[in-house]
């Protein structure tokens, strides 16, 4: 400040001070701001490339003064070596703000046009204006028309160059931007003054018009040690998306208009041109970008944030549009965690979240060939689906298991309510009503037995027949033993009492007379036993904690050489707690009374085991309930019966071997 209060004194101070301050101070301050400028590019790593740049373009316009203050004398020829200089400044100013836009915007996508119409509007408007001023009253040879227009041209660049900045920040471009644009500014208005001034002999040096262009350099490195800088994020929700494309458009066009009336120079129409054309490209990508933005928020609206499953709202929408077409090949589920309030309480909301994505993640992989998963909010499911060719019981049975979850301390199951869409509902209100009464009607009777569901269903064996529930405590408690000298681990011991109190479940579908029977059965009655455990495994898969032990049941008549049944499986693809029921049922089965025969005694029944062991029965679990059976563990499982007791009848195979018979 107190330089350029000095500066307008100078007309007072004679010859000495003109010398003082035209050269001495003028081109001082030039130099300072390319050692500012030069001192930021060395000592900050930061956008340093930029920052070279652009003290390589004030270093070349300090020369310029220099070549124009003291080789020269103040009276060089024109043009002359120091405009060479001066000019080379502006292709250095361009690349120095265009790496500085690239290392400070976070801008993405279309909005990058701001910049671009702005840039070209500017230009356009700078080029009708002040280059067609210069281009009108210039005259001379093409070396000096050449270089008369080279600066207000470079000047235009300039200032479209920061006005397409401005417009990409959304004409927010914050105190770095804004210094840089002043000190722009400066320069185009000090050239293009001086330039007005030298076509009509009216520059008078040493004014206070030589004071704007040390203004610009000094501007220009001060904005390099400034703090931030950066352009800001634009984001296209809430912005005026229309009003830089509609004045970029209303300044090309009023330029092409004004055309008509007034030639303007070519270069002006190239970027009014460019402008409008710009325009138009920047509408169009704004629908498209709307489009995606619409888009975008639908699929949020009808997605569930935290395991991207569909949500409630998809859910209807989808049932809706299965209803009114295909109703009768689909099925709805409803799904509820058991134990998952537990699971969240115990390790917590963040671990709560990635089990409910993780369970989400299974539900969806195993519907995806038949259907969709939602979730419903908090730990609700849902599961729309076209029945599969294996049948809805095996959709079941994967979505329950999909939504299972166990570890130490904890266990998660679902329970579910389904129903069939056109047979048992006709619009999505009465489909989402009746699988949630089941839902909770499965979640109430769970509740009765809570903890113990397998305690229903031994009731339910007790009451049909009295002696079966003592029967499976017999097999329940010699399994366990024989378990725990084979080694099997605490967790599997659960499940092998389980199934082996469980394993006569299906039987309760056999009618009394074919269970009663005194006589032989004939084949239609024997096909009724040999499905007793398929049905104890759907029975018992209506509960989502006994599948595993439904399995189990399944196999508990398989036998050691593949002659068992339901599925002929042989040897140790049999499950081991399956291999160990099926002895102990075996041993328990003739040392009891039956209507159809007289019963063993323990010794006839132990050596029976013995002698059908590697054909039936597995040899190793056959040798530990003989063993325990010895030492008299077993024998507490079962009462002591008259060892004059008739051995039981045995029912020859087709291969003429005489195997055991348990049921």
């Amino acid at each position: 400040m107190t330089i350029y209060v000095a500066w307008l004194l100078v007309p007072f101070g004679g010859p000495a001070a003109e010398d003082l301050f035209n050269k001495w101070t003028y081109d001082g301050l030039i130099v300072l701001a390319f050692v500012i400028c030069a001192l930021r590019a060395i000592c900050v790593a930061h956008e340093r490339a930029a920052f070279v740049v652009l003290a390589t373009g004030l270093g070349s316009w300090a020369t310029g003064e220099v070549l124009y203050s003291f080789a020269y004398g103040s009276e060089p020829p024109y043009p002359s070596a120091a405009d060479a200089f001066y000019l080379a400044f502006y292709p250095c100013a361009y690349v120095a703000l265009l790496l500085l836009v690239r290392s400070r915007s976070r801008i993405g996508g279309s909005v990058w046009l701001d910049g671009v119409m702005g840039a070209l509007a500017a230009g356009a408007l700078g080029a009708a204006v002040i280059f067609q001023a210069v281009l009108e009253t210039t005259e001379g040879s093409a070396a000096v028309v050449i270089t008369n227009l080279a600066y207000p041209l470079g000047d235009v660049l300039l200032l479209a160059v920061v006005v397409g900045v401005t417009a990409l920040s959304g004409w927010r471009p914050g105190r770095g931007w804004i210094v840089i644009g002043a000190a722009l500014a400066a320069t185009a208005v000090g050239d293009g003054i001086y330039l007005f001034q030298s076509a009509n002999g009216t520059y008078v040096e040493g004014s206070i018009l030589d004071a704007l262009w040390p203004a610009s350099v000094l501007l220009l490195a001060w904005a390099g040690w400034m703090r931030g800088g950066a352009i800001p994020t634009v984001e296209l929700e809430g912005r005026p998306l229309l009003a830089t494309p509609a004045i970029c458009g209303l300044v090309g066009l009023g330029l092409l208009v004004a055309d008509h009336f007034h030639p303007l120079n070519l270069l002006a129409l190239v970027l009014a041109i460019g402008a409008v054309v710009a325009v138009f490209v920047r509408t169009g990508l704004t629908f498209v970008e709307n489009g995606r933005i619409l888009a975008h928020v639908r699929t949020q609206a009808a997605t569930d944030p935290l395991t991207g499953l569909g949500n409630r709202r998809q859910l209807l929408a989808e049932l809706t549009r299965v209803t009114d077409t295909h109703p009768e090949q689909h099925m709805l589920i409803i799904f509820d965690l058991d134990g998952f309030k537990n699971y969240n309480d115990t390790f917590g909301h963040l671990a709560g979240d990635a089990l409910l994505t993780r369970l989400g993640r299974r539900l969806a992989a195993v519907v995806a060939p038949h259907g969709s998963a939602y979730r419903l909010g908090g730990d609700e499911f849902s599961v729309l689906s076209r029945v599969p060719a294996e049948g809805a019981e095996s959709l079941l049975e994967q979505t329950v298991r999909a939504l299972s979850d166990e570890g130490e301390g904890f266990a998660v199951t679902s329970s579910f309510g389904a129903v069939y869409l056109g047979d048992e509902a006709s619009d999505p209100r009465e489909a989402l009503r009746i699988a949630d009464n089941r839902l909770y009607a499965q979640k109430r009777m769970r509740s009765v037995g809570r903890d113990k569901p397998h305690q229903v269903l031994l009731q339910a064996i007790s009451e049909r027949e009295p002696l079966l529930r003592a029967h499976v405590r017999s097999v329940a408690d010699l399994s366990l033993a024989a378990g725990r000298q084979l080694g099997v681990e605490p967790r599997e011991l659960d499940r092998l009492r389980l199934a082996a109190e469980l394993h006569d479940v299906g039987k309760l579908a056999i009618p009394d007379e074919v269970l009663s029977k005194p006589g032989a059965l004939d084949n239609h009655e024997w096909a009724f036993i040999r499905e007793h455990t398929v049905v104890g495994q759907r029975i018992l898969s209506a509960s989502p904690a006994l599948h595993d032990v439904a399995a189990i049941v399944r196999a508990t008549h398989e036998r050691w050489d593949g002659t068992g049944y339901p599925d002929g499986v042989a040897g140790e693809a049999i499950p081991l707690a399956a291999r160990i029921i099926f002895v102990c049922d075996a041993l328990a089965a003739m040392t009891a009374d039956r209507p159809y025969r007289p019963t063993k005694s323990v010794a006839e029944a132990v050596a029976e085991l013995r002698r059908c062991a590697g054909t039936q029965f597995d040899p190793e679990i056959v040798d530990v309930v003989c063993d325990l059976v010895a030492s008299g563990e077993g024998v507490l499982a079962f009462p002591v019966l008259d060892a004059d007791a008739t051995p039981l009848g045995a029912q020859p195979t087709s291969a003429g071997a005489v195997l055991v018979e348990t049921d």
